[in-house]
């Protein structure tokens, strides 16, 4: 059976030693994220991931979910008494607001909880994950009324939450949709249409499932500016805020997938289903999208989880396995061989995912940091300035996050040889599970497109230039501290390389906007690189002082790894940029 530790050490090292959390100790709830806090809740976190869910994730795999012929769903063996653990735990709601019922501490806290839940057993944590981004996008848009009526029971975990946006016709162009609202003269609208991919749409470890559904009003506009954002719950809730009679929605069939098999993957079809409007008439994308801005930072933080949890078990392995001699001598000389460990490939592989996971970790804190900040800070300027960072960095870490994560799960199984591809060891079911997180919500060539499109034009080019700024200040106040200097430079490199494609685009996409579409993926992975070779310098300043330690004199070791082995890639990404779009959209349609 796979192993997992969920890696509280690191996180508490990144939060006190790196970002200083005690820095903002003046925002709403970080005063109650004393470091024993904090400790006490990650610690809780990982008791959690590593024996409860952990042993669930093969389970799950294996069993899937079973839908009956009245259309309910039944979770795989276990599930719902490892809901029922995680809902008594509070776990769900400890960032959302205290009036609702929540325990409102940092929202930073609920990011790195989920990614101990997402790497020991993915298909699970989907299903409170869902309820936390339903959580966000009713604080932020929906009536006081409509708060006060669902918010306690989700954030208790009572009841869960869902996002329907996608349709059997239409993917990412939203402004395809069919699902019609028809208002009613109580207020309530009556919806009718079906969604695909509905991840945990039905199942049953709730008492209640509350539908976030995207529809479009009668007589409202064509295309994306028609769309508004409905609150359809499974069961209608009374004015004594208990569920009661069946909605009208239903659960029409399960999806047959590659992963995530102990997740329900739903066909919903809403029959007339009461529901109410959640914010604006016309105005649901711009609701829906903090939920989605909330569930993109989710899914970069599942192919980060995924990568570790592989990386872990590989690495493991790799000291176990005997085969083979080392080059430069035998290290096992009782033995018949040496582990595998000992060769340079392995070697290659297990510091190629590792480099990545730690780096990835600070890059998921130091923007769950900013999203704090933007939703706390009483600095109308600060909270501007973490916004543009969030907005920037939020289609880099879902597209590079679980690019990457899909790759690293690879290597981890190369790491195994044959037996990575036998299920007994577990690794395969990794791959086959992080291979969604590049596909939904927004597969990642649309994050490449957001990135480069929307983002970078964004208010003059505001949050890119902050964002150059601080990494090449940063890179001119540590150019002669001699530990960071061999770090330092080639993040230079690397910025230049950023910098020189931004140009680029500026200089090459008026006249022809192909230009920037056709480099957009390499420049979402070039910005990633530098975003990432920043969080290294920043963690080998922090590590440096303590280098007499074992674990720290480690990460500068793979810092410098970083910088010699994955950093360089940008130049391979400049220069694919730089070509344009001529060889790609020269060949005629029928050439295909």
């Amino acid at each position: 059976m796979p192993i997992y530790k969920a890696p509280v050490e690191d996180a508490l090292f990144l939060l006190n030693d790196v970002f200083k959390l005690e820095r903002y100790g003046n925002l709403p709830g970080f005063a109650d994220a004393s470091p024993d806090v904090v400790e006490a809740v990650l610690s809780e976190a990982a008791k959690l991931a590593e024996e409860t869910l952990t042993p669930l994730n093969r389970v799950g795999d294996k069993e899937g979910c079973k839908r009956a012929p009245d259309g309910s769903v039944k979770t795989p063996t276990g599930f719902k008494e490892a809901f029922a653990q995680l809902r008594d735990g509070g776990w769900i709601g400890i960032s959302a607001p205290t009036e609702f019922g929540g325990q409102g501490l940092p929202a930073t806290l609920t990011v790195l909880v989920n990614e101990f839940l997402c790497s020991a057993n993915m298909a699970f944590a989907m299903y409170p994950g869902l309820t936390q981004g339903a959580i966000a996008a009713i604080l932020v848009h929906a009536s006081q009324s409509l708060k006060e009526k669902y918010l306690p029971k989700m954030v208790a975990g009572e009841w869960t939450g869902t996002m329907n946006l996608t349709e059997p016709h239409c993917g990412t162009d939203l402004g395809l949709l069919r699902s019609k609202a028809v208002k009613q003269s109580d207020g309530s609208y009556k919806i009718s249409g079906t969604k695909i991919f509905i991840s945990a749409g039905e199942h049953d470890m709730a008492e209640n499932i509350i539908h976030l559904v995207l529809a479009r009003i009668e007589g409202a506009p064509a295309g994306t500016k028609g769309i508004s954002l409905f609150l359809v719950p499974k069961l209608l809730v009374g004015d004594d805020g208990k569920p009661g009679a069946k909605n009208g929605v239903s659960c029409g069939s399960l999806e047959e997938k590659m992963g995530i098999h102990g997740n329900a993957t739903c066909v919903m079809n809403y029959d007339n289903a009461t529901g109410w409007l959640i914010g604006e008439e016309n105005r649901g994308l711009n609701a829906m999208f903090v939920m989605m801005n909330e569930a993109r930072l989710g899914v970069g933080v599942q192919g980060l989880a995924q990568s570790e949890v592989a990386y872990q078990n590989a690495a493991n392995y790799a000291k176990e396995r005997l085969q083979g001699r080392s080059v430069s001598g035998a290290s096992n000389k009782d033995k018949p061989a040496d582990p595998i460990i000992v060769h340079p490939d392995v070697r290659r592989m297990l510091m190629t995912v590792r480099a990545f996971n730690e780096a990835a970790r600070a890059l998921v804190m130091w923007t769950a940091l900013k999203g704090d900040v933007a939703h706390r800070a009483e600095d109308q300027k600060e909270r501007q300035s973490a916004d543009d960072h969030m907005g920037l960095l939020t289609p880099v870490i879902k597209g590079v996050l679980t690019d990457v994560g899909f790759t690293n799960a690879v290597l981890a199984q190369q790491v195994y040889g044959g037996h990575g591809y036998i299920a007994e060891h577990g690794v395969e079911q990794f791959v086959r599970d992080a291979r969604i997180a590049q596909i939904y919500e927004g597969a990642n060539g649309i994050q490449a497109l957001d990135l480069v499109g929307r983002k970078l034009a964004k208010d003059g080019g505001r949050a890119l230039q902050a964002f150059l700024g601080e990494v090449m200040g940063y890179i001119k106040e540590k150019g002669g501290d001699e530990t960071l200097k061999p770090l330092v430079t080639p993040l230079g490199t690397a910025a230049g390389h950023l910098q020189q494609s931004s140009m680029w685009f500026m200089q090459n996409a008026m006249a022809k906007p192909d230009n920037a579409l056709a480099g957009s993926y390499d420049y979402m992975h070039l910005f990633g690189l530098v975003a990432l070779g920043y969080m290294w310098c920043r963690i080998a300043e922090a590590a440096a002082p303590k280098a007499s330690e074992p674990r720290f004199k480690a990460k500068l070791v793979t810092a410098r790894f970083f910088m010699e082995r994955l950093l360089p890639e940008t130049a391979a990404h400049l220069a694919r940029i730089q070509s344009g779009a001529a060889s790609m959209m020269e060949l005629p349609q029928d050439a295909f």
